[in-house]
């Protein structure tokens, strides 16, 4: 983005929305007053996609508890006392029969997570029978199984896969502070070989960890600034998990998670915006507001992984209050 073209972003809300960000040009955008920066994410939003429409994602845990990394946030983590026993990886048929269940409940796109720090070839077979079966039901299909190498980004690939998770987390700088059993670098191989497979990229992170807010704007710099900037960017709001290191953490204010949302539509204009986990801790009207900042996607259901999440009831009426519709499947 040229630094000439902001940060006066009052004249033109569309044009100037171009990388390579700088994080003092992406700061610039996040310290506009509230108004002014709701307005410009709104105004972007509408460019590129219908304002009243949501898309529905669906979670699954297909192996849960047990996983080497170290992760401060996470249940999963073996490393914590959180409590939660590890489970063997699912069957394919039952897989495939949540995922009907989720199809005939409203949700376009399915998404399958195992805890591990990458799978195994062993497993590979079975991970490749159920994207080939959620693909069968017409759903869009994506996976977070950890770390990949090239081989197998490529497998998924043939097998129908359509996205593939695998978050940055935060900055560079602060992710150490997060997490020591693989390293900044190694997500951004993983997301190379996703890239170079084929595969569009679901890519985000999570706020609230006690990082600063120029840990917040250099992610999204560092996200923006991807060769191809994902297709769906998850901004999750942390969970606070006994047992975990940050399982006491302060939250992190409403108004700048709003911020962030608002940031992450306006650098990346065509990604999916994904309000994520955290929305349990969320009134619906710091969600009415995250819609309006530019979040266009959310995850259905009672449970994200091993995390509550907001019961469909609920969100339906959230919508209704809204006039908020499900985004319809893109077409193939």
């Amino acid at each position: 983005m040229n630094a000439e073209l902001s940060p006066d972003l009052t004249s033109d809300p569309i044009g100037w929305a171009l990388p390579p960000w700088t994080r003092a040009e992406a700061q610039a955008v996040y310290d506009l007053p509230f108004n002014d920066l709701l307005f410009q994410a709104q105004s972007i939003h509408r460019e590129n996609f219908d304002p009243n429409r949501v898309q529905l994602s669906r979670l699954l845990s297909i192996k849960t508890g047990g996983c080497p990394e170290d992760c401060g946030y996470c249940s999963q983590s073996a490393h914590h006392q959180s409590g939660l026993k590890a489970s063997k990886l699912m069957e394919v048929e039952r897989v495939i029969a949540e995922a009907r269940k989720a199809r005939d409940a409203g949700a376009t796109r399915y998404c399958m997570g195992a805890a591990w720090r990458s799978p195994k070839q062993r497993d590979m077979d079975a991970v490749v029978a159920m994207v080939e079966g959620v693909k069968a039901l017409g759903m869009e299909t994506c996976m977070t199984l950890g770390m990949l190498d090239l081989g197998q980004a490529q497998r998924l690939k043939q097998a129908g896969l359509d996205y593939y998770n695998h978050n940055i987390d935060t900055s560079e700088r602060y992710y150490s502070e997060i997490i020591s059993t693989r390293t900044f670098a190694d997500r951004l191989d993983t997301l190379s070989h996703v890239r170079d497979s084929g595969i569009k990229v679901c890519c985000g992170g999570i706020v609230g960890m006690g990082e600063e807010k120029a840990d917040r704007i250099d992610m999204l710099v560092t996200l923006a600034n991807l060769p191809e900037p994902p297709d769906s960017v998850p901004i999750n709001m942390l969970i606070p998990i006994e047992g975990t290191p940050l399982g006491e953490a302060d939250p992190i204010e409403p108004i700048e998670f709003v911020r962030t949302i608002a940031l992450a539509r306006i650098m990346m204009p065509k990604s999916h915006v994904r309000l994520s986990a955290g929305r349990t801790a969320m009134s619906d009207e710091m969600q009415a507001l995250c819609f309006f900042a530019g979040a266009n996607s959310i995850f259905v259901g009672d449970t994200l992984l091993t995390a509550d999440n907001p019961g469909e009831d609920k969100d339906s009426a959230l919508f209704r209050r809204l006039g908020i519709k499900p985004m319809e499947r893109e077409a193939q």
